[in-house]
């Protein structure tokens, strides 16, 4: 019977190829725009990410890496006073201008990190050496610093520009996750990023810690806090905090779910739709296997065989056209990431679209008499 059903699926070119278009359509469409999302999601929390530290300590009321609430400079010696705390250090985060050499202006994103281990450096060095960071006038600049400050001919190790009317000098190129803003990262040392902007009372953005052997990042985390009264979340609870406030206070989540729905919405009007035609159109066909013997589970085994198989060659297409494009139209300049989860849940999503779309041609095969098959 297996045979005989796929032989009605592949017999009827016309139907496959639209019940094919349709669920290839669909899959693409969420896992285009689910990937898109995660992306979008991914760069909210490179302020987090580039830096890489286990425990962050900030104001007890902050909802996201980005809303900066200036510490005392005496926070850093609180939180290594608690137990459990390896190393402490401090960490600048801010937006700056930055005065190119032709007199354009740019906006930058400021990482001040601690001089002597250089705690948050980024881990990818293009070019240069970024233990020079000590040396006097010393930055870093990241991948998209080099593109929006004038390009590879003009950014380069040795290159100079200004800060506040600061002269800084590149001694490194990094590779840095792009930031939700797009703001360029430029690194210094924690001090200098102190001298080269705006007299304030509190400048001190974040403190970084990481806990002793034995203790885990929550553990120390919840120390901080019963110590210290601040606010101390790991690298991966604060990265959530971000999400949510984006999903919260903007409307991409919205944007983004309507998308997928309407992508799930589409696959099952078309599947189903074409699945309902197409036992319509044979209708003798199935009334001569019941007349001979055939129950009405196995008609429905041989519909939900047809479903999932045409079902499974559309997930593949799909994610396969997806992904291509991901590759061709990303190129850095657009968030594009895939993950297990995200596919396993498409998976799923067909899955649900496959059976309900069966179930419509199964209820009508439920009530098929044998006697059709003898009628003109």
């Amino acid at each position: 019977m297996n045979f005989v059903a796929l032989k009605m699926l592949f017999g009827d070119r016309a139907k496959y190829m639209m019940l094919l278009a349709g669920l290839t359509f669909s899959t693409m469409l969420i896992v285009q725009q689910g990937s898109i999302f995660w992306g979008l999601m991914t760069w909210t929390q490179s302020g987090i990410t580039n830096v890489n530290a286990p425990v962050w300590v900030t104001d007890l009321n902050i909802n996201q890496v980005e809303e900066i609430k200036p510490l005392a400079d005496t926070t850093v010696n609180m939180v290594r006073s608690v137990p459990g705390v390896e190393w402490a250090v401090p960490l600048y985060k801010g937006v700056q201008r930055a005065r190119l050499r032709d007199g354009n202006y740019e906006q930058i994103a400021l990482i001040g990190i601690d001089s002597s281990t250089l705690i948050g450096r980024p881990v990818t060095i293009i070019e240069g050496n970024i233990e020079e960071l000590r040396s006097p006038e010393a930055v870093a600049v990241d991948q998209t610093g080099v593109e929006r400050l004038g390009g590879p001919e003009k950014i380069k190790v040795g290159t100079t520009f200004e800060i506040n009317d600061h002269r800084v000098r590149i001694v490194a190129l990094v590779h840095a996750q792009k930031s939700f803003q797009n703001f360029p990262f430029v690194y210094t040392t924690y001090k200098r990023a102190l001298e080269v902007t705006p007299p304030e009372r509190r400048k001190l953005s974040y403190v970084l810690a990481s806990p002793v052997d034995g203790v885990s990042p929550e553990e120390l985390a919840r120390r901080i806090h019963e110590q210290t009264g601040l606010g101390a979340f790991t690298e991966e609870q604060f990265g959530w905090k971000t999400v949510l406030w984006m999903l919260k206070n903007t409307g991409i989540g919205v944007n983004f779910g309507t998308t997928v729905l309407l992508g799930f919405i589409v696959g099952m009007a078309i599947s189903g739709q074409t699945f309902y035609l197409f036992t319509i159109e044979n209708l003798r066909q199935f009334g001569a296997l019941k007349a001979i013997g055939a129950s009405t589970g196995m008609l429905a085994r041989m519909i939900l065989l047809q479903s999932f198989t045409v079902g499974m060659i559309g997930y593949g297409m799909g994610v396969g056209l997806a992904t291509m494009f991901g590759l061709i139209a990303s190129g850095g300049a657009l968030p594009f990431v895939e993950t297990w989860p995200l596919l396993g849940g498409v998976g799923v999503a067909l899955l649900m679209i496959c059976s309900l779309s069966s179930a419509i041609s199964i209820r009508k095969l439920a009530k098929l008499e044998p006697a059709v098959v003898f009628r003109g």
